[in-house]
């Protein structure tokens, strides 16, 4: 069956087909490692993991990339304010990630340059924009990206010069031709001495953001591959200035299919550092299990919004409860997947389309239902397979269903809020699944006149 992608370049389903056949040159960019990983990392980080998991699943080889920002501002500023050297946080913030990355079930990239380890290639295509007229060095010291003199700028974004605004992490300043113009290489400052920078061609400096990625990706993958990814904050003006200065150098297209994934919200608004409203992925993992995190977010499609509250991840919680229910009924027999199968075959329908996760979790459910009504170990063991292609299901099913069988109190609070609601809502169908849930679970509840009260049984 034909996979389509969601290629963001052309806002169109496209039926996809790699360059080499059988093998899939994907980059997707990674964190830049000044702190810890929140959700919004996480629901990236996932989605491109499920990603190249359908990949692999399809016949394809799969050479997968992930890059980490290790150059960048918000690294130096942090470093000086905690007293140690670029290197010594960014190497314990890469070792958090990986260890965030490992609980959540996600599989290891097949390569993770980090941006310092690549400083001469980004020179090397530095020097070749300047020599085709692209870059310009700029009367501050810097090198700067000349905009307005490639063709194809604003096409990821689908707007055109005059609407778009300049996007660099640094401020515009009297060294730009354009405010448009973005900076390749940093000029170091005489007024700090101890700045991180790097001997080049064009004086002492450091990399602009945006060339660490394609010199990066050039150097692992070829000057045109398969897919890019990343979160949809990056499609401008990060992404944007990659196929700017990739295609600048280049003359061909950086990537046949750019995906992005989109944003986790709070209050309707996006997750983020910046804003101050994350959760990171450790403070999460202290009040839920890493799989019902995973879970949480591989329900809803990659491309759409994801809402977070304690009372979602309560209901994820729950949801995964009931497939490990099946599968502690009934032991799960060791098997290829039969594509041929009905719902296998609709679950594969589902993947082929744009990684159609929320409609290939349905069909695990019907495969739960199935299993529960005829006790077969084969639906069991097709259910345990097909999971496992979204990371799911591989853990002992009473290990997963005991170590839930406690809820805090907190969480306790969380379910009985959102069958009040239910019930104000009069979806008493949800509420009552909120009370059946919670009474599996030991938890027992008691309606009167003034409120709600619960014990355990």
């Amino acid at each position: 069956m034909t996979l389509r992608i969601h290629n963001t370049l052309s806002r169109a389903l496209e039926t996809f087909s790699p360059l080499e056949p059988g093998h899939v040159r994907m980059y997707v960019c990674g964190m830049t490692v000044y702190d810890l990983c929140h959700l919004g990392h996480a629901r990236s980080m996932v989605a491109f993991d499920v990603v190249q998991r359908w990949l692999k699943a399809s016949g394809y080889r799969v050479t997968y990339v992930r890059n980490i920002t290790d150059i960048d501002d918000k690294i130096i500023k942090r470093s000086v304010e905690n007293g140690e050297t670029v290197r010594a946080l960014t190497d314990r913030m890469v070792d958090a990630l990986h260890q965030d990355a490992d609980a959540l079930g996600i599989e290891r990239p097949s390569f993770e340059p980090r941006a310092m380890d690549y400083v001469p290639q980004m020179l090397a295509m530095i020097g070749t924009l300047e020599n085709k007229g692209l870059a310009y060095r700029a009367s501050n010291g810097d090198v700067n990206y000349s905009v307005r003199k490639f063709a194809g700028y604003g096409k990821l974004s689908g707007k055109s010069l005059d609407e778009l605004q300049a996007g660099e992490r640094v401020a515009v300043d009297d060294g730009k031709h354009d405010p448009m113009d973005f900076v390749l290489w940093k000029s170091a400052k005489a007024s700090e001495p101890d700045e991180v920078k790097w001997a080049s061609p064009f004086g002492a400096g450091r990399p602009g953001w945006h060339i660490e990625c394609s010199a990066m990706s050039c150097e692992m993958l070829g000057e045109s591959f398969d897919i890019h990814g990343g979160g949809a904050d990056l499609q401008f003006p990060h992404h944007e200035n990659e196929i700017a200065q990739s295609e600048g150098a280049f003359d061909k297209p950086m990537a046949r299919v750019w995906m992005h994934n989109g944003f986790i919200n709070v209050d309707n608004e996006k997750m983020s550092k910046s804003l101050g409203n994350f959760f990171t992925i450790r403070d999460v993992l202290k009040e839920f299990d890493a799989e019902t995190i995973r879970f949480f977010v591989v329900r809803s499609h990659y491309r759409s919004p994801l809402n977070y509250s304690d009372v979602h991840l309560n209901d994820a919680r729950g949801a995964l409860k009931r497939l490990y229910t099946a599968l502690h009924a009934v032991p799960a027999a060791e098997l290829e997947i039969d594509w041929t199968h009905p719902l296998a075959a609709r679950f594969q329908a589902a993947m082929n389309e744009d990684f159609g996760t929320p409609e290939a979790v349905a069909v695990l459910f019907e495969l739960a239902g199935e299993v529960n009504r005829t006790h077969s170990a084969q639906a069991a063991g097709l259910l345990k397979a097909l999971g496992g292609l979204l990371g799911l299901l591989q853990d002992n099913p009473e290990t997963f269903l005991q170590a839930g069988a406690s809820l805090d109190e907190g969480a306790i609070q969380t379910q009985i809020a959102a069958r009040a609601a239910a019930k104000a809502a009069k979806n008493f169908a949800e509420a009552d699944r909120i009370r059946q849930e919670l009474a599996a679970q030991g938890v027992l509840l008691k309606d009167s006149p003034t409120g709600t009260t619960w014990e355990r049984g």
